[in-house]
C-alpha cells in the first residue's frame, strides 16, 4: 500500500482526504483537460470541492498567473500547444492547493521547448511555493536537479541517493536499461580511455572544470627525458679519413 501524508490510500473512505494532499498530473494533458475555456477546466477541481464560487476565481488567476498561462485564460485548450496544455493540466491541480504533485511522464509527449516550459514551471512551483513534487520520468537530464532520486524496476525500489550517487553508478544503471545524461556519460568514456576524472558529473561546466584541471596538472608534470643521442658527425669524419688512409696504404702496396 502508499502512505499520503499519513494517510493510508488503501483505506477507500481516506480517498477524499488524500485527493485534498495531493494532485496527479497525466503524461497527456488532453486526457486531463476537459473544460472548453482554459479558466474554466482549471477552476473545475475546486468545484468539486466545495470551494466557493468567488474563491475559486481567485484561485484560478492565481493558478494560471504561476505557471505562465494567464494571458490564455479565455482560449480554448484545443488552440494551445502541448506544453502550454501541460501547464494548464498543472494549473487545474495548483488551483486545488495541495501539498505534493505527482507528475507522471509530463514531458513524454513534448518537443525540447514543450519540455523546458513544463519544467520550469514545476521547478517555480518547488522552490517558490514550496509544493512537494514526484517526478516520474525516462529523461534522465531532468533528474539532474532533483534533491532525491529513486530508481525502480519491476515495482520495487533498487537505488536511491542523490542524483550524483545515482549517476556516479553509470554500469548499474545501463543494467537496468536505463540512460545516463550525455555529459555523464562522455565523462564516464573519457574515464575509460585514462583521463583522470571523478565519477557522477552532471553539467558541461562540471565536466570543463575537471579537464582543466587534468590540463593543468599534466603541464605541472616535469617532462620525461628519454635517452641522448650522441651525435655522429664527428665520428663519420673520422671513419671517412680512416677509409682514406687504408686506401692509401692499398695503393703503396701495389
Amino acid at each position: 500500500t502508499m502512505w499520503v501524508d499519513g494517510i493510508d490510500t488503501a483505506k477507500e473512505p481516506e480517498l477524499w482526504k488524500v485527493r485534498q494532499k495531493a494532485g496527479m498530473v497525466f503524461q497527456n494533458p488532453d486526457n486531463q483537460i476537459i473544460g472548453s475555456i482554459v479558466e474554466e477546466d482549471v477552476g473545475f477541481g475546486p468545484e468539486n470541492m466545495g470551494v466557493p464560487t468567488d474563491e475559486i476565481w481567485t484561485r484560478v488567476e492565481e493558478s494560471l498567473t504561476k505557471v505562465g498561462m494567464i494571458k490564455h485564460r479565455d482560449k480554448s485548450p484545443n488552440r494551445l500547444s502541448g506544453g502550454q496544455k501541460q501547464r494548464v493540466a498543472i494549473a487545474g491541480v495548483v488551483a486545488m492547493r495541495p501539498d505534493c504533485i505527482v507528475l507522471d511522464e509530463p514531458t513524454a509527449m513534448l518537443d525540447p521547448n514543450g519540455r523546458q516550459e513544463v519544467l520550469r514551471t514545476v521547478s517555480e512551483l518547488n522552490e517558490k511555493e514550496n509544493v512537494t513534487v514526484i517526478l516520474i520520468t525516462h529523461y534522465m537530464e531532468e533528474v539532474i536537479h532533483a534533491d532525491h532520486v529513486f530508481v525502480m524496476d519491476s515495482g520495487h525500489v533498487v537505488m536511491q541517493g542523490t542524483p550524483r550517487e545515482i549517476f556516479s553508478q553509470v554500469d548499474r544503471l545501463k543494467k537496468l536499461h536505463l540512460d545516463v545524461p550525455q555529459v555523464t556519460e562522455l565523462a564516464y568514456e573519457l574515464k575509460k580511455s585514462g583521463i583522470d576524472l571523478p565519477d557522477g558529473i552532471l553539467t558541461k561546466e562540471e565536466l570543463v572544470e575537471e579537464l582543466l584541471r587534468v590540463s593543468e596538472e599534466m603541464k605541472s608534470k616535469p617532462q620525461s627525458k628519454g635517452p641522448r643521442s650522441e651525435k655522429t658527425s664527428g665520428g663519420n669524419k673520422a671513419s671517412g679519413k680512416a677509409r682514406k688512409k687504408s686506401n692509401e696504404r692499398e695503393g703503396t702496396k701495389k
